[in-house]
């Protein structure tokens, strides 16, 4: 199983080419593809995404949230911007939930090394 970050998913549903759609678009013929809470809010937040993208990305399995999740969630960020790195609040929920989850993050977005080295976030980085 992966967690998908929304720059892929962008890139994926606009049709760029990269290692991370190709990645994606496996994930996904193989049912190992997981949601992140924040990252579906994220997508399904474009005004022009067809209603039958919504669907399916909705369909997804989605990483569930647990007890204790909001707080581990603003420990993990404070502890980011601690060592003076970015630490974006929606970057931290997808970290949180990857982490809890146990399951890598697959991303185009560069600012989620500073999770992986505060917290041991597995990442799939491309780009």
């Amino acid at each position: 199983m992966i967690a998908v970050d929304t720059s892929t998913w962008i890139a994926f549903l606009q049709g760029d080419g990269g290692e991370d759609a190709d990645l994606l678009d496996r994930a996904l013929q193989d049912r190992q593809a997981l949601m992140a809470p924040v990252v579906l809010t994220e997508v399904l937040s474009d005004p022009k995404l067809p209603p039958e993208v919504s669907q399916t990305l909705a369909e997804l399995p989605l990483i569930e949230v647990t007890p204790g999740y909001w707080q581990r969630a603003g420990e993990l960020r404070a502890k980011v911007l601690a060592k003076r790195r970015k630490a974006r609040l929606g970057d931290a929920l997808i970290a949180q939930s990857c982490i809890d989850r146990g399951v890598p993050l697959l991303t185009r977005d560069r600012d989620f090394r500073a999770f992986a080295e505060a917290a041991g976030l597995d990442l799939v980085v491309t780009k």
